[in-house]
This record gives C-alpha cells, sequence and structure tokens, in this order.
C-alpha cells in the first residue's frame, strides 16, 4: 500500500478529528487548545474499496519562534514529502487566516497534488 494522504493546516482546524473518521478510531487527541498534535501520526484507511495511509500533522505555524511549533513544522515537511497527496484544511467558520496563506505558499512551491477541505 504506498498511496498515502497527509492532513495539513493550520492549528485547530479539524485535522485529527478527520484523520480519526478516515482511520475508523479515536487514536488522535483532539482538542480545542492548539498544540496537541506535535508528531506525525500514521494510519490505514479505506474508501470505495482503496486502501490507502493517512498522515495527521500538528498544526503549521510559518514564521513562530517557539520550539515546538518549529518542530511541529519540521514534522509537517516530512508528511509533505512522504505524501502522494496533501488535504490542505482550513476553518470555513473563521474563513482564510494569515496561517492559511502560509500554509497554501508553502503547498504550491511542493511538486505535489493537494485538495481543499473545509
Amino acid at each position: 500500500m504506498s498511496f498515502t494522504i497527509a492532513i495539513v493546516g493550520r492549528p485547530n482546524v479539524g485535522k485529527s478529528t478527520l484523520y480519526n473518521r478516515l482511520i475508523g478510531r479515536r487514536e488522535a487527541i483532539v482538542d480545542n487548545i492548539s498544540g496537541v498534535t506535535r508528531d506525525r501520526n500514521y494510519g490505514e484507511s479505506h474508501w470505495n474499496g482503496k486502501r490507502f495511509n493517512v498522515i495527521d500533522t500538528g498544526g503549521f505555524v510559518a514564521h513562530s519562534e517557539d520550539v515546538f511549533e518549529k518542530a511541529i513544522r519540521e514534522q509537517v515537511q516530512i508528511a509533505i514529502e512522504e505524501a502522494s497527496l496533501i488535504v490542505f484544511m482550513v476553518d470555513v467558520m473563521t474563513g482564510i487566516t494569515d496561517l492559511d496563506e502560509d500554509m497554501a505558499r508553502l503547498l504550491r512551491r511542493s511538486p505535489k497534488s493537494s485538495i481543499g477541505s473545509q
């Protein structure tokens, strides 16, 4: 199984919730507090008879000096490199933020296919 989907976006847009839904169990911690997911979480999913890998990532904050947010950025970069397809999540209720724009700029530079999700 080589097809891999990475779920990326800023903090608290529902990445871990989608990941849990795709893998069919509550493996990733979901919380209203930012920064709960720091490393990459890996799982397997299936849809329409197709099996694939899913990667959950922490919230991407581009220019932060915070040591944890810097480490999360590195983890997101690794997930993007490993992915066959990238799902870029945003919060439709909040609208597009500067952090979303930063993530979009990063994804535009990637040769990988990406889709937006709300």
